[in-house]
């Protein structure tokens, strides 16, 4: 990913991870005693498997080339700077060392071709791993792959010298010394602190040609790498015709790759389909709007050359198609002249459409989910979110399952909802951790909602100028004595809508003509608008709530419940942590009058009795479900941006039901559409929205990778604030120390349950919300195996090729 600029925060350069957009495809991201369980069979089923027509290398043709789409040419062919891209990675595993694989289940696997074996050989006093080399393992240039190659990567990545443009050290800066071991095929490395993903480490392993000087690694393998060692070699760049060009390397000790070249064609998402009709990609990730087209193309190759029933033209009526001959045929020359143009422009559209079409009706789609969630990013640094009972609310106003079967189900792929953040079903460190934020669930969200002072009718200004609620009070009582009350009042609404006009958020009179009818009349369909901006949630005027449904329930005291509730919370989520401050802060919330506010229980647990003191308010009567919430004349109203090109129409569609979902609870939300390429840099890194949805890939290594995405922001003495990854700035000191001692223990397992102890601590901070696996839809023309929709796993190179015709070995179509 590239570097991201964040005027509002900084990124940090630990560890980059990349982040997609979800479009339909990628636009480029715990053991719980009481509240979660590991993974077990039925877990199992929710995970895909591959689907990459899996066929022993016997049954694969040996040459031949295949054409596979890439998003972009690759800016640098050096993986550890920090524009790096998937097409570097792409281009990284087919020609240099990786010495750690991952498997389907996305765990690590030593890899043979390079590795006899590493393994931990002394814990005490220092960590030592030893590393012993596959005897034959070379460069192209035939010298030996050994220790110098470690020795200057370990120096180009440990943080310490400047001089070396390197976007990532995870890991590296642990590592006190690498030296010789018995023989040139030995490499120790001694690590000053402990650290549990030593496996990520030396993958992939550049040559010390390229990381041994600080020119060579910022330059020189940026456009070409000289030496390389793996089943493919790199033959050209090609930035005119946007071409990377892979062919088999001679030198290659493993067992020689089954293709002659591979060539890597940067074509855009929204170019895939016709590059596929027209034969010229044989393998493609693609989005559903291609694989539907797809669909439809198989579907319509038997009904011998009819006209279609889809794409240009095919909504034409007879009467616009008359009106549109009369205009071509009218006696306004100029109007005749622009409608005979549009019919021709019409005429091709149409004839393009059907020949691509027939060309596609022979390409296969093979589909899994990707190793990567899709998630509801709440940014808590200001506004509304800052206070995480509301940010609690708004994770309880959604209903995940739905969300995830709007984009799963249509194409037949499991919709289960992931439990984590940091692992995904099928690794090992998964266990499902939401429950220590709750399920859906419209009454707790309102007492939340409630107990933070948004209720209804808190929009309205009252007519002496008091603000509503305990703040106006409080307020009055100031003026009472002797302090300037309104003074101070008008100061902070004043500051408000300089944040807001900052923010380019429309103030309280704005426009808000979104009818609630109309939109749930369009609920049924989840087409996208194709205007750049607008606002959704607030189906009245400040002071008129909309009527309450006869069969919306009621709120009792929501305060009091939601100050309950925050000792269920602490319970559950410190049901992980054994520790003396787990224990304190559980009788601390216990002990404390009425709780800490800003949690809550599980559903079914019984609000508590009304304290004796207890005056009577509106928080005691029953306050009705629906209609706009408020807070001192102000209503509640998150920003919502979303990405507006093309592709991306599954998440707006994925966008615009949680508005709809959250209006249930008088959440109000205003949904702005902008460019693709501003969204993540100009918005998501930067902080300017409130509600956003972007994905994080998973990761065999959750204890490294995990923690600059959750974080705790700090500030930078600049003033600034540090954000590394974590684009929510939403973190807990906890949440850092569960990560810091995952990555220091040995123990494998003991690790993992650290890992599940921070994601349940994750969950319960609400700042982001996963909502599904993302799905991977990949187009490859018939004959191609072992490549397709891989899911965790890499392609092995040396095995991707074309079917023997007629002569496919036993497991010839059967995926891994």
């Amino acid at each position: 990913m590239s570097h991201v600029g964040a005027p509002r925060g900084r990124t940090c350069s630990r560890t980059l991870r990349s982040v997609a957009l979800l479009t339909t495809g990628v636009l480029a991201l715990p053991t719980l005693s009481a509240c979660t369980s590991e993974t077990d069979g039925s877990e199992a089923s929710a995970a895909a498997a591959p689907d990459i027509a899996a066929t022993n290398r016997e049954g694969v043709k040996q040459g031949g080339t295949v054409r596979w789409a890439i998003d972009t040419m690759p800016a640098t062919l050096n993986a550890f700077q920090a524009d790096a891209d998937a097409a570097t990675g792409r281009v990284a595993d087919a020609v240099l060392p990786s010495l750690f694989r991952i498997d389907k289940a996305g765990r690590p696997q030593r890899n043979p071709d390079y590795l006899e074996s590493a393994k931990i050989v002394e814990r005490e006093p220092k960590q030592v791993v030893l590393y012993k080399l596959n005897q034959q393992a070379v460069w192209s240039d035939g010298r030996e792959i050994g220790a110098p190659d470690f020795v200057a990567q370990w120096r180009a990545l440990r943080g310490k010298d400047s001089a070396y443009w390197t976007a990532r050290n995870a890991g590296y800066e642990r590592i006190e010394k690498i030296e010789r071991g018995a023989n040139n095929l030995e490499v120790r490395v001694t690590f000053n602190k402990p650290y549990a993903d030593w496996k990520s480490l030396f993958t992939p392993l550049y040559p010390k040609e390229v990381t041994g000087k600080p020119n060579a690694f910022n330059d020189g393998a940026r456009a070409a790498l000289k030496k390389t060692a793996g089943p493919f070699t790199l033959k050209k760049v090609d930035r005119k015709t946007k071409q990377v060009t892979l062919v088999r390397d001679p030198r290659w000790w493993g067992q020689p790759a089954k293709l002659d070249s591979l060539v890597l064609s940067a074509v855009p998402r929204s170019k895939r389909a016709a590059e596929l009709a027209a034969g010229k990609l044989d393998l493609a990730e693609i989005d559903s709007g291609a694989a539907k087209r797809i669909a439809l193309a198989i579907k319509d190759k038997g009904t011998g050359g009819q006209a279609l029933t889809h794409g240009p033209g095919s909504d034409t009526t007879p009467a616009s198609a008359l009106r549109s001959w009369a205009l071509a045929h009218g006696s306004d020359e100029e109007s005749a002249e622009l409608a005979q143009e549009a019919r021709k422009d019409n005429a091709e559209a149409i004839q393009r459409y059907a020949t691509e079409q027939r060309g596609l009706s022979g390409i296969i789609v093979r589909k899994s989910l990707e190793p990567a969630y899709t998630q509801l990013a709440l940014n808590g640094e200001s506004g509304p979110l800052a206070d995480e009972r509301v940010r609690r609310a708004v994770a309880r106003a959604l209903d995940r399952k739905e969300l995830a079967e709007t984009v799963l189900k249509p194409l037949d792929l499991p919709a289960k909802p992931p439990g984590s953040h940091l692992a995904l079903v099928g690794q090992q460190a998964y266990a499902d951790s939401s429950r220590a934020l709750g399920k859906q669930d419209t009454h707790e969200a309102l007492a939340l909602l409630a107990d933070a002072g948004w209720t209804p009718g808190g929009a309205v200004k009252k007519s002496d100028g008091t603000k509503a609620g305990s703040a106006g009070e409080r307020k009055k009582a100031a003026g009472e004595n002797g302090e300037d009350g309104e003074t101070s009042d008008e100061s902070d609404e004043s500051t408000t809508d300089e944040k807001r006009a900052e923010r380019g958020q429309p103030g309280q009179e704005a426009d808000q003509a979104t009818d609630r009818k109309k939109r749930d009349a369009d609920a049924e369909n989840d087409a996208a608008s194709d205007e750049g901006m607008y606002i959704v949630g607030d189906d009245g005027k400040p002071g008129h709530p909309a009527p309450r449904p006869e069969s919306a329930p009621y709120v009792l005291d929501p305060a009091q419940a939601a100050a309950f509730q925050t000792t269920a919370l602490l319970r559950q989520a410190a049901a992980v942590d054994d520790t003396d401050t787990g224990r304190q802060a559980v009788k601390a919330a216990q002990d404390s009058p009425g709780g800490m506010a800003g949690a809550y229980a599980p559903r079914g647990t019984a609000a508590p009795a009304p304290s004796s003191g207890a005056k009577s308010s509106a928080s005691a009567s029953p306050v009705p479900v629906g209609g706009p919430l408020g807070k001192e004349g102000k209503p509640l109203t998150l920003r919502f941006v979303l990405p507006a090109g093309e592709g991306t129409e599954s998440l707006r569609a994925v966008g615009e039901r949680i508005s709809r979902m959250l209006d249930r609870v008088g959440i109000s939300t205003e949904i702005t559409k902008v460019a693709d390429d501003s969204y993540f840099k100009d918005h998501i890194a930067s902080g300017d929205y409130d509600l956003a949805l972007y994905s994080w890939p998973a990761s065999p290594y959750p204890a490294t990778d995990g923690r600059p995405i959750f974080a705790k922001p700090v500030p930078a003495s600049d003033g600034s604030l540090l954000v590394e990854q974590n684009y929510t700035r939403v973190g807990t000191d906890h949440i850092d120390q569960l990560f810091n001692r995952a990555a220091a223990e040995l123990d494998e397992g003991a690790s993992r349950d650290l890992v599940r102890q921070a994601d349940a601590r994750i969950w319960a901070a609400a700042g982001s919300i996963p909502l599904y696996q993302r799905p991977q839809l990949v187009a490859v023309r018939p004959g191609l195996v072992n490549a397709g929709a891989f899911g965790f796993a890499g392609p092995r190179y040396e095995d991707v090729g074309w079917e023997k015709p007629g002569d496919a070995g036993p497991n010839s179509g059967k995926k891994k």
